[in-house]
């Protein structure tokens, strides 16, 4: 596919969606495409090949959507060195997946979330731990659906779990991230920004702790509140914005507090739910980058040298 490509005027907009293992997400953004009649080329990474030197892809733009956040962050990269619009951009895709940079970004925008603490060594974490109080959360910086998370109830627990940590010896364990353990009400809240709005939300509710949908948490529809819009479009600014969820607690004397940004969602679970086409929401907000995208590749050829 070769950017330099010069199409008819009009011709609707190149589509390129990277996945690794179809998902019903992925699927259901097909479909969508294909309703509006829109070609939409499907790049599986598992067996793709980039040229850095190259041609760049003849595209208005690019969809991250692999499984594998690493192959989904640097393809994205590839395509905006290319000048292409991405979804999400690379930079937001990064900083979502890195838990302590999303803390970070939420600290600095002065929102609220529930107290953290960051330490490199089992000794420190330990302090961290006593200063917090038990129970206390310890995450991996990096990871999804729930995986890795432990509510560690006393300084024992936690002296094990950290020496365990400290044998694995993995970049991923050399950053200790622990989090103040809030007492939600049986479920959180995840809500689906597009742009600057938040166009809908779901309760997660379970009896374990962990109320993600992929381990049993079960979807029920939440009223977008003014506060939950609010709260939810500063959390998607302060991160770079995009198509992105947004999860939170509900704190018996603080309210709302920002868990976790996710800027590769899936979101089959709230379409039925919440009422809204959350793919056909993602579909447009994809379409207008595109339109941007191929108004600048158009400005581009007009001014090259014929």
């Amino acid at each position: 596919m070769s950017l330099t490509h010069i199409r008819p005027a009009g011709s609707p907009p190149r589509v390129a969606v990277v996945h690794g293992p179809l998902r019903a997400e992925e699927r259901l953004l097909f479909a969508e495409f294909a309703r509006r009649g829109i070609d939409c080329t499907r790049i599986d990474d598992r067996s793709a090949v980039v040229d850095l030197t190259g041609r760049p892809w003849d595209v208005d733009v690019v969809i991250g959507r692999s499984v594998s956040q690493q192959r989904t962050l640097h393809t994205l990269a590839i395509a905006e060195g290319w000048g292409i619009p991405t979804l999400n951009r690379s930079a937001v895709v990064a900083l979502c997946n890195d838990k302590l940079r999303t803390s970070a970004a939420l600290a600095r925008a002065g929102l609220p979330q529930p107290r953290t603490l960051v330490a490199y060594t089992p000794a420190a974490a330990l302090e961290a731990c006593e200063t917090l109080g038990y129970p206390v959360i310890l995450k991996p910086t990096i990871g999804s659906w729930g995986r890795l998370l432990a509510r560690v109830n006393s300084r024992a627990a936690a002296a094990t779990l950290l020496e365990h940590k400290q044998a694995l010896g993995s970049f991923h364990h050399g950053t200790v991230y622990i989090q103040e353990y809030v007492r939600k009400p049986g479920r959180d809240i995840r809500a689906f920004v597009v742009g600057d709005e938040t166009i809908c939300a779901i309760y997660r509710t379970a009896e374990h702790w962990i109320t993600n949908t992929a381990r049993g948490g079960q979807a029920t529809n939440c009223p977008v509140t003014p506060e939950l819009a609010a709260l939810c479009a500063r959390a998607a600014r302060a991160v770079g914005g995009g198509v992105l969820a947004i999860d939170l607690f509900e704190h018996p004397d603080r309210g709302l507090l920002i868990n976790e940004v996710n800027a590769t969602m899936e979101f089959r679970n709230s379409i039925h739910t919440t009422g809204v086409n959350i793919p056909g929401r993602i579909v447009d907000y994809a379409l207008a980058l595109a339109a941007e995208g191929a108004a600048r590749r158009e400005a581009g050829l007009a001014a090259a040298p014929r």
